[in-house]
């Protein structure tokens, strides 16, 4: 009985440590639980002109003039995206060895490229255009004045994981 009664006290006490979720989706702490951010099929034109949006209501704040959103220059950021996936870095190189300026010639963009700014996370495009305009380097991307035309894309993983790229051009 009373190795009954050790295992019982024992069982309660892990019970106890465990921690649990009630139906509501808020966890032990009173905080709601994280979602897996996901981007359906239908809406890329949605995001892609959210981010287009947000990237030119940072520039005129700062006295420069808008970008327009280039559809060369998003074949290019999608190709990118997809590919730093497959590599499982993020970094500007492609697999085959290619620069952001080989990226956008092979999608036939014929104006100058400005630069490229990727990310690797779980999270938005809008938290992530905020991580970018912490970085000082990033910034200076977006917010080039020589800039014209902006790609957007991304790929996501099954577990949500998202590769963003998002190139200027002049």
């Amino acid at each position: 009985m009373r190795l009954f009664s050790l295992i019982a006290i024992g069982v309660l006490a892990l019970e106890a440590c465990t921690p649990t979720t009630g139906t509501n989706g808020l966890g032990t702490d009173g905080k709601p639980l994280p979602q897996v951010y996901r981007i359906r099929g239908g809406e890329t034109s949605k995001i892609q002109f959210r981010v287009l949006d947000s990237v030119n209501s940072l520039r005129q704040a700062s006295g420069l003039q808008q970008v327009a959103l280039n559809s060369k220059l998003a074949a290019a950021a999608s190709t990118h995206s997809r590919d730093m996936s497959v590599q499982n870095r993020p970094w500007h190189f492609g697999s085959d060895g290619s620069s952001p300026i080989d990226r956008v010639r092979r999608a036939g963009y014929a104006g100058p490229m400005i630069g490229e700014v990727i990310s690797e996370t779980y999270e938005t495009e809008l938290e992530t255009l905020a991580a970018w305009m912490d970085d000082p380097g990033s910034k200076g991307v977006l917010m080039d004045p020589r800039a014209t035309q902006m790609g957007f894309s991304w790929y996501q993983e099954n577990n949500g994981k998202f590769w963003w790229t998002l190139v200027m051009g002049g």
